[in-house]
């Protein structure tokens, strides 16, 4: 219930009206392309281009020299949850239809596709020497295929959504997931994997120079860990679940991204923080090689650059982007609504978009919005929305609640904060 949209009521509304849109400015530059918001990104090793996915089922490679959309990547089913950067000008992306595609050089179709996992992909990452592609899922199962071809290994040891993976500098694989378990994976496919309980759901993972690792946890929280396992310190730098987290190639800096907030940047030798970046939410984030730039991919569909030095944005804000919640500051069932924003829409005329529409959700069947693509799980519930069970939804999580569902996993424990929110709902649905 809760993916991805902006609501727009009473504000202009802003379409992509072309995939492959210029920018006027060379040196640092919005990317605005997608339709909607930008899940994933990777820069190429030269800092020249990069790729990003996005909740409208698309990944783009994008110039960063012109802001130009070189090629529009049309595969997908659904949106594209992760991209990488391959050897020698390939790239792979990979989806909520299950898939990876690995897309070379002028060719307008995926030249080999991955198939095996039976859940949505949520990450990608590429091996240091470059011959194996890893891939995590909410299957539980992460994969790694070989790049020059052949059957992929399977790791399985999750007990749930398998949500980041990573290498370590010897080609060591590690996946981190919402069991709170960090899994170090071992070369010879017969020895044991050394498993990590944290103390939170685990959304994203980042590996540093010297072998250490970074954690963004479902409690806000950023950890540094070494290989063994050992936290070395942590930073509460969210009240909301870490969703986004990058590290800069000279390990000096860490960017964090919650569900509902700025962007932290972190130095990290302490993660004390050294900027506040002040965006629309962001669900992806990446440097550029040089350690100078950050991009963010946003809830709002534009890809932003920011100076890391300074903590200035790169490019200019385009007029008439707003706080989409700004009429009702004050309201707390519309602070506890930001966290529902990035995913919904709540009146009829803005229809659905990454998550379907909250208008007249109250009375309506689980999964029967028309023109929304649900999970098979999703449609084979017997739910009616009603006040109550949209509360028990966020007391108890959707994972529990929704098994089988694409939304981000979130609750809200306090009671008048959950009745605060379905107040909101029933006055801004029309319910």
């Amino acid at each position: 219930m809760i993916r991805y949209a902006m609501h727009m009521r009473r504000a202009p509304r802003f379409l992509a009206a072309a995939l492959l849109l210029l920018s006027t400015a060379a040196d640092g530059m919005e990317l605005r392309g997608h339709g909607g918001p930008v899940r994933a990104i990777a820069v190429a090793p030269e800092g020249t281009a990069a790729i990003t996915g996005s909740f409208d089922a698309r990944a783009i490679v994008w110039s960063l020299e012109t802001g130009e959309a070189r090629r529009v990547l049309l595969f997908h089913g659904d949106e594209v949850n992760a991209v990488a950067v391959l050897p020698d000008g390939r790239f792979a992306t990979a989806g909520a239809d299950s898939r990876v595609a690995i897309w070379e050089p002028g060719r307008d179709a995926p030249a080999r596709v991955l198939q095996g996992h039976t859940a949505l992909v949520t990450a990608l990452a590429v091996s240091p020497d470059g011959s194996t592609l890893a891939s995590a899922s909410w299957d539980t199962t992460v994969r790694l295929w070989p790049l020059a071809g052949g059957d992929a290994r399977v790791l399985d040891g999750h007990e749930g959504n398998v949500n980041a993976v990573t290498f370590l500098s010897d080609g060591t694989p590690v996946s981190a997931g919402y069991d709170a378990k960090l899994i170090f994976w071992p070369h010879d496919a017969g020895a044991a994997p050394v498993r990590v309980t944290l103390p939170t759901p685990l959304n994203t993972l980042a590996a540093l120079p010297g072998d250490r690792l970074a954690l963004g946890g479902a409690d806000g929280t950023v950890r540094l860990l070494d290989r063994d396992g050992t936290i070395l310190s942590e930073a509460r730098v969210a009240r909301a679940p870490v969703v986004a987290l990058a590290a800069s190639p000279d390990g000096k800096h860490l960017a964090t991204a919650d569900i509902r907030s700025a962007i932290v940047l972190l130095n990290t030798s302490d993660l004390a923080p050294v900027h506040e970046l002040n965006s629309p939410p962001v669900w992806s984030l990446t440097f550029t090689p040089d350690g100078e730039t950050l991009l963010t991919g946003g809830a709002d569909r534009v890809v932003r650059q920011w100076n890391v030095e300074t903590g200035e944005s790169i490019g200019t804000v385009a007029a008439g982007e707003t706080d989409p919640l700004a009429e009702f500051a004050g309201d707390p069932g519309a602070e506890a609504f930001r966290a529902c924003v990035a995913c919904h829409t709540l009146d009829p005329e803005d229809g659905n978009r990454a998550g379907p529409t909250l208008h007249g959700i109250f009375g309506r069947r689980i999964a029967s919005v028309p023109g929304y693509r649900y999970s098979q799980a999703l449609r084979d519930m017997d739910i009616v929305w009603t006040p109550e069970t949209v509360s028990e939804l966020f007391e108890v999580g959707p994972s529990i609640y929704t098994p089988g569902t694409k939304m981000p996993e979130q609750t809200i424990s306090n009671d008048q904060t959950r009745a605060a929110l379905i107040r909101f709902l029933q006055r801004e649905t029309g319910g």
